[in-house]
């Protein structure tokens, strides 16, 4: 049996969102790529040399500005500038992937990166000491591993709020499911 043809995907405005180390960042570049959008990390707006994060206000602007482009992916969950985004959007992909897949994959991109001294944004490169002290909230891990049921609990809620009834939501909890989905998709 021949796998389906890719259908036309009607959504310009696409946020994917998902717990540290789930892959959104891949995700919304290829989504960007291969549908012709912008590609938007908020990481790289928010985080400045020095790993000094952008105040509330210019972050906001900058978040706002990028958003005014007609078309594109964004990856990212700040819950402080979801009020510009979400009302945006016309989709949203959850990637709700178990915790040993996403914590082991933080684990070997953590230790990618700090290896190959990988510049990050800005001047940034990543640092592993701080991320091994998982007990600091400066790690990735204690992000990820405070934050993982708390999205499991947030994200339907705000997926059946009527303020956000003009989204259409992709709820993704296998890597094989994402790809598969995207695999199916053709620039409109």
């Amino acid at each position: 049996m021949e796998p389906s043809p890719p259908t036309p995907f009607p959504y310009k405005r696409i946020v994917v969102i998902g717990v540290t180390g789930s892959g959104k960042s891949m995700l919304a570049e290829k989504l960007a790529q291969n549908l012709g959008l912008d590609f938007i990390e908020l990481d790289a707006l928010n985080w400045k040399p020095d790993w000094v994060e952008a105040g509330a206000e210019e972050f906001r602007a900058k978040v706002d500005t990028a958003t005014q482009a007609p078309g594109w992916a964004l990856a990212g969950n700040y819950n402080k500038i979801r009020d510009v985004i979400w009302p945006r959007a016309q989709a949203v992909v959850w990637l709700d992937y178990p915790f040993l897949l996403v914590f082991g994959r933080l684990w070997k991109r953590t230790l990618s990166r700090w290896w190959k001294q990988e510049q990050l944004w800005g001047t940034n490169y990543e640092r592993l000491w701080p991320q091994i002290k998982i007990w600091s909230s400066q790690s990735l891990f204690y992000w990820q591993v405070h934050s993982y049921r708390r999205h499991k609990r947030l994200y339907p809620q705000l997926f059946a709020s009527p303020e956000y009834a003009h989204l259409k939501f992709f709820h993704f909890k296998q890597p094989r499911e994402t790809e598969k989905w995207v695999d199916s998709l053709e620039e409109p």
